[in-house]
């Protein structure tokens, strides 16, 4: 809602993308996906929805988006919202200018946006632990050139010259992920061939960050927002949440 009063609602004029991990980033999962999904049914053709590593069933079950599901409604209705989240696209492209995905880039150089139309979402359910669909729901960026492992145990982390390529071989101006907490709400990196935006202030409650969003008008330049996080009911941050995350049931 902070969202849409800052950046205005969505209209048939004014479209959206929202870029993954619309659940588990609180206790109003629910809530939060079910508006989104509104709009999506409102305005089917401008309104458009990512999926995020966090619309996978063994994330909601570890961060809370299953219990809270239980909680206020139903398992089946996990289910419906999970088989849901298996359809969601995996990647947008802007302008064909601007790549949007939630995690980052690939193992393969070779890998182009001909292979990724190709991929069956449909099919393949869950992303794994390998494979082209994990690694655009996991991958982050990293300072230096190359490829390294994941700091998160899964996926992996790539450089500036990985950005680069892809870029140069798909004719993109940039990559747009999320995935990640930046402080300042969103980060440009790789020689401004990779930017991160993090929508979800003061994340969990406990950081402190601001959030952001990008504007992009009829020229396809960048504008970027930040905002701060605003006062919520008194419910307790990721309140359904595995008591190993959060030490609450």
């Amino acid at each position: 809602m902070e969202i849409f009063r800052l950046a205005g609602k969505p209209t048939e004029k004014h479209s959206f993308l929202f870029n993954g991990d619309f659940v588990d980033r609180g206790s109003w999962s629910t809530e939060i996906a079910l508006t989104l999904y509104a709009y999506k049914w409102l305005y089917p053709d401008k309104f458009f929805l990512n999926r995020g590593n966090h619309e996978t069933d063994d994330m909601n079950r570890m961060y809370g988006f299953e219990g809270e599901c239980r909680a206020k409604y139903t398992e089946r209705v996990f289910k419906i919202f999970s088989e849901s989240f298996s359809a969601l696209p995996l990647a947008t492209l802007i302008g064909k200018k601007y790549f949007v995905l939630h995690g980052g880039l690939f193992s393969d150089d070779n890998i182009s946006l001909e292979d990724i139309r190709k991929l069956d979402r449909f099919k393949q359910r869950q992303p794994g632990q390998s494979g082209l669909m994990m690694e655009m729901l996991w991958t982050d960026p990293q300072t230096q050139p190359g490829r390294g492992p994941s700091k998160r145990g899964v996926g992996l982390q790539f450089g500036p010259d990985v950005t680069k390529r892809f870029c140069e071989a798909n004719n993109l101006e940039a990559v747009i992920r999320s995935h990640e907490v930046r402080m300042d709400g969103y980060e440009v990196e790789h020689d401004g061939r990779c930017i991160t935006v993090f929508s979800a202030p003061h994340y969990c409650d406990s950081t402190g960050n601001k959030g952001a969003f990008i504007k992009i008008g009829p020229e396809y330049k960048l504008k970027y927002t930040q905002f701060e996080a605003v006062p919520h009911p008194n419910v307790k941050p990721m309140a359904y949440a595995s008591n190993g995350l959060s030490g609450m049931i």
